[in-house]
């Protein structure tokens, strides 16, 4: 859900006596920077934890005893909270410090793993990814926004939240090394994959909670007053008619579009949570560690694919180059549907390293085509969160499909009609985009 507002930084320049500005005459550059990049240790260090899946899916089976099922339901609960948090997010963050909110949640996030750690029960399962999708949807990523927002200067938007994301996807790719590295250790010395998991879990959980700690000790008036100011002032305008804004971008045919690709273009990143259980499937039958080698080092490529994507975009064209990366990574989804035959694991990893490259591609991207909608500013958070509900809408329904294509069809063939379903979604998301180009040229 991080990426539904990633791109949703483009606002007037406010007048000297507004809160942003407030903040920044309190703090140096150097502390403005030193507060970024605690916001990009937070946002790289608190989602891991809730998508160990996608490189530890087979382990997690076996420890928590579940099936693929079950694990689809994990994650389609959290998916749920998820869509009902988008809009209280933001109505949350302007009333409350952004900076108690995001120590809550990495706090509440890392408490929440050590009772992850201890193998409970489904059922409890199930309310601790409730609970996560809260701790890190309802009071996490609208306080980021707007603590980056804040002490970013008018001319500074693109840096700093280039930095944000690129910078988290660096964090993640750190993180997830050293936990390969623990769950390597604990199964090679004979202790078992129980105990890797949950030295993995105490990594993220620790790692959130010193995080939320060390922020708790950042805290200056300057910013509390500037929330303060900024909630008053919004207090005082009248507001709009909600149900008229909703018509006016419910007129706006390039909005839908946009909002299809977002949701095609979501699915193929959720497509990368099943590389780890599916290269340990069949003949391919690669090991924990050597399947979560290759899924790790596909979290590499998100520093690489966002910020490149972002920089052939500003030098190209935006669509273009996410219309470009959108079909290449349906085509490594084919390319993993017929490869397994050739059994050649180099090229493999090779594909879904490619495939990891254009999906951060499509991340960094897709939130650009805004521009495309001719969207009136005072509405442009609206049209965010309406595009939201639509585009990432899936966090509800595909783990479930996951979940039942690979019950349904054991072993290597429930990967490879899943990744035909996304490719097929990805096809039409690529063919909206070109449409969205078509109206805009």
């Amino acid at each position: 859900m991080e990426t539904i507002l990633q791109k949703s930084i483009s606002k007037p320049v406010r007048p000297a006596g507004s809160p942003r500005a407030a903040v920044q005459r309190a703090a140096s550059p150097a502390q403005r920077y030193l507060q970024l990049c605690l916001l990009v240790l937070a946002a790289g260090a608190i989602y891991p934890i809730l998508y160990l899946r996608q490189v530890y899916q087979t382990t997690m089976l076996d420890v928590f005893h579940i099936d693929n099922s079950q694990l689809g339901y994990l994650y389609s609960v959290l998916g749920i909270v998820f869509f009902l948090c988008y809009l209280p997010s933001g109505w949350l963050a302007d009333r409350v410090a952004p900076r108690l909110l995001i120590c809550f949640s990495l706090v509440g996030t890392g408490v929440l793993g050590l009772w992850y750690s201890t193998a409970p029960s489904f059922h409890t399962l199930l309310v601790i990814f409730c609970c996560w999708g809260l701790t890190t949807g309802l009071t996490f990523w609208a306080s980021v926004l707007k603590r980056v927002r804040m002490i970013a200067g008018a001319h500074e938007q693109g840096r700093f939240f280039g930095m944000l994301d690129g910078g988290r996807g660096l964090i993640e790719a750190i993180l997830a090394t050293i936990a390969l590295a623990l769950f390597a250790s604990a199964t090679g010395s004979g202790n078992g994959e129980a105990v890797g998991l949950r030295h993995v879990v105490y990594l993220y959980s620790f790692t959130c909670i010193g995080l939320g700690a060390l922020m708790s000790l950042f805290g200056d008036s300057a910013s509390a007053q500037a929330d303060s100011t900024d909630a008053t002032a919004k207090a005082g305008q009248p507001g709009g008619v909600l149900w008229r804004d909703l018509a006016t971008l419910a007129s706006i045919p390039q909005l839908w579009l946009v909002a299809a690709v977002v949701f095609c273009g979501y699915q193929i990143f959720w497509a990368t949570y099943s590389f780890s259980a599916y290269l340990q499937q069949g003949d391919l039958h690669m090991s924990v560690v050597a399947a979560g080698t290759v899924t790790t080092l596909k979290l590499w490529m998100r520093p690489v694919g966002g910020i490149g994507g972002g920089w052939l975009g500003d030098r190209l064209s935006n669509l273009r180059v996410l219309i470009w990366a959108i079909f290449l990574a349906v085509a490594g989804l084919v390319g993993l549907i017929v490869l397994p035959a050739a059994r050649n694991m180099e090229l493999l990893g090779a594909v879904v390293l490619f495939i990891g490259l254009m999906t951060y591609a499509i991340r960094g991207l897709y939130w650009t085509l805004l521009d495309c909608c001719s969207i009136p500013m005072r509405i442009t958070g609206l049209a965010i969160g309406l595009v939201s509900l639509i585009g990432y809408s899936s966090d509800i329904f595909l783990p479930l499909v996951n979940g039942w294509f690979t019950e349904h069809y054991a072993g290597l063939l429930g990967y490879q009609f899943y990744f035909a379903y996304v490719a097929a979604i990805g096809a039409l998301g690529g063919i909206a985009a070109l449409v969205l180009k078509r109206m805009t040229a």
